[in-house]
């Protein structure tokens, strides 16, 4: 994330136009997401895809890619996010607005390479103590899902452990390497 401009309020930032690939707004500063690549992108569309399969069909949840969201104070693009169905953002017309100015329920990082891990650990953090129920950060490189939950409670999973987001989108489960197995090619599930 190369620094791109400081001292800007959010609402300057919010006036900006959007690019490719998007601007962030944390504590006056503005900075670009890292452009994703290859398992990046697989990891992405095969989480909102899994996550809409579950939620989707009992109209309990929608994932989205890329949305922008704004809340207490910043304004991220988390790679996947989910909302209940309650809580899903509309217009007045019952459309999704362009500008999201609330917490989702789940926000999920998937980390690129050459960017920081611990910026992103930080980052979860800042979401579950700012209204998210649940934040995840996938390490590809890793092989593993970190959970982190309000008050704390922080899990690190891999292989056949199971990721339980059931609590939040029922039977929202799967197995990290299911997702893992998502990078090969030949996989067609």
């Amino acid at each position: 994330m190369a620094l791109t401009r400081q001292g800007l309020t959010l609402d300057e930032f919010l006036a900006l136009p959007e690019q490719k690939p998007a601007l962030e707004y944390a504590d006056g500063r503005v900075t670009r997401k890292v452009a994703p690549k290859g398992r990046h992108s697989t990891l992405q569309a095969e989480l909102v895809e899994r996550i809409n399969r579950v939620a989707r069909p009992q109209r309990a949840a929608r994932a989205w890619p890329e949305l922008r969201t704004t809340f207490a104070g910043k304004s991220y693009v988390p790679d996947v996010v989910v909302y209940r169905a309650e809580r899903i953002p509309r217009t007045a017309t019952g459309e999704i607005p362009d500008d999201v100015g609330t917490a989702p329920d789940i926000a999920i990082e998937i980390v690129s390479p050459r960017q920081s891990v611990t910026s992103l650990v930080r980052r979860c953090l800042w979401y579950v103590a700012n209204g998210v129920a649940a934040a995840l950060l996938v390490d590809p490189a890793d092989r593993s899902v970190i959970i982190f939950r309000p008050g704390g409670r922080t899990v690190a999973r891999r292989g056949d452990d199971e990721v339980d987001l059931g609590d939040l989108v029922p039977e929202l489960r799967f197995r990290v390497q299911e997702l893992f197995d998502s990078l090969n090619a030949d996989y067609w599930p």
